[in-house]
């Protein structure tokens, strides 16, 4: 019986991560439950309150409630202590307490911070998760720092609250955002359009999160000598610039062709790269075209990239997707990126985080298109950005019925974990030692 017992509470790397977030949703939800949380003294109900604990923690940014209009500054505080430890991850938190209090990591400690960060190897989690630590506040008081002139000339003192936390949320990737007090609720950055202050820092801020703490200590480590980067840090960077570049030409040509020139490249990079996956906007998405609205449903399903404070698929998944085509058509036994051979399990594991991503994604935009009896590309929309952690909204999220804000939690919840994460946690473990299967070949395509 004990050696039972001990092995129902043995919990595995992805059930820890797992078991983790849902726990930190579920504290989070109480404290914005308290009348304390709310402007108005009233208790929240506990629909709404978990909605918004899980979008913080998933560092998504869809709401029910106007950040600024309905929360007090203590509910602001604490969505924003929510997505910190969303974005850093909850592991990477709280090995960063025993790590702060000098104190010993264990061995399964470090197991689990290296699947929670992506790691490649075991040996040197801790030295990365100091790393992470520096880098991460460094950088979010630096975008404090150069947002703060802009927010205290138009707030006062209150714009000192404002900058930090629009530098991390920003840095999160998390897109909550405190601008409903200037204007119509869920007004996002669209007052500063024109401002080339927050609209560059906020730009700085998302991709610096959205790379990775992996390519950062690569770039620490190695400088700008591109011969010794790593091959996936090489991926990231190439993968990044071309999904900035190439919808902010969309943009800038096809979709914001009537504002001001100035405005016209701030706005088309600004919404280039906040669907990969910050949510901001400082534009009127339903007055994008198809075609924008559907650019904007594949960046946020791309996502950033592994180790990062983003969702999504991440653009390592579709850079091995893309050089596995590039092998079938040239007819190659392998694929390759970068003058090195792609694992074969890279190439499996990209299909089923593809698979997953996508009948998701299309799964719930069905589902709720069916319950709220609204456009399938308004749904599919909201769930992209519900899958891909990013928050931008055509509107439809606060308008929702409880069952399909149900679906959009679960789609959150499952976009920052992982698809493979939640499979592996709930999976039975690999059987080793068997024969192996007769092979039969298939006609594919």
């Amino acid at each position: 019986m004990a050696e039972l017992a001990h092995r129902r509470l043995h919990l595995t790397s992805y059930q820890l991560i797992i078991g983790g977030f849902a726990l930190v949703i579920l504290l989070g939800a109480l404290a914005l439950c308290l009348p304390a949380a709310a402007r108005d003294g009233a208790a929240t109900p506990f629909g709404d309150a978990l909605f918004t604990a899980t979008s913080a923690v998933c560092v998504t940014g869809l709401v029910v409630r106007d950040t600024a209009l309905h929360w007090s500054v203590f509910g602001q505080a604490v969505i924003l202590v929510l997505i910190e430890i969303g974005g850093m991850g909850v592991i990477t938190v709280a090995v960063a307490f025993t790590v702060l209090r000098r104190g010993n990591v264990s061995l399964s400690q470090r197991t689990t911070l290296q699947e929670a960060l992506a790691a490649p190897q075991l040996g040197g989690v801790v030295r990365l998760t100091r790393f992470i630590l520096r880098t991460s506040l460094a950088l979010q008081a630096a975008g404090a720092a150069a947002m703060l002139p802009v927010f205290c000339r138009d707030y006062g003192p209150r714009g000192i609250w404002m900058a930090v936390f629009h530098s991390v949320s920003a840095f999160c990737n998390a897109g909550f955002d405190i601008m409903g007090s200037a204007g119509a609720p869920y007004a996002s950055l669209t007052r500063y359009a024109a401002d080339p202050v927050i609209n560059l820092t906020v730009v700085f801020l998302i991709v610096a999160g959205g790379i990775g703490f992996l390519t950062w200590a690569d770039l620490r480590q190695n400088g700008l000598h591109w011969q010794r980067w790593r091959m996936q840090t090489k991926v990231v960077l190439t993968a990044t610039g071309i999904l900035i570049l190439l919808p902010a030409l969309w943009f800038f040509f096809a979709e914001f062709d009537h504002l001001p020139l100035r405005q016209r490249l701030l706005a088309s990079l600004f919404q280039a790269v906040t669907p990969r996956t910050a949510g901001y906007n400082t534009v009127d998405l339903t007055a994008l075209t198809g075609a924008g609205q559907s650019i904007l449903i594949g960046l946020m399903l791309t996502g950033g990239s592994p180790g990062s404070t983003a969702g999504g698929m991440k653009t390592t998944t579709l850079a091995v997707l893309l050089a596995d085509t590039a092998a079938v058509l040239r007819r190659r036994e392998s694929a390759s990126l970068f003058g090195r051979r792609l694992d074969d399990e890279a190439g499996r594991t990209a299909g089923a985080i593809l698979l997953l991503y996508v009948l998701l994604f299309f799964g719930g935009a069905l589902a709720i298109c069916a319950i709220e009896e609204l456009p399938v590309q308004y749904c599919m929309f909201e769930t992209a950005s519900a899958i891909g952690t990013v928050g931008l909204t055509l509107g439809l999220t606060p308008t929702l019925g409880t069952v399909s804000r149900v679906i959009l939690m679960a789609l959150m919840f499952l976009g920052r974990v992982g698809g493979l994460t939640l499979v592996y946690a709930v999976g039975a473990a690999p059987r080793r030692g068997l024969s192996r299967l007769p092979q039969e070949k298939i006609i594919v395509g």
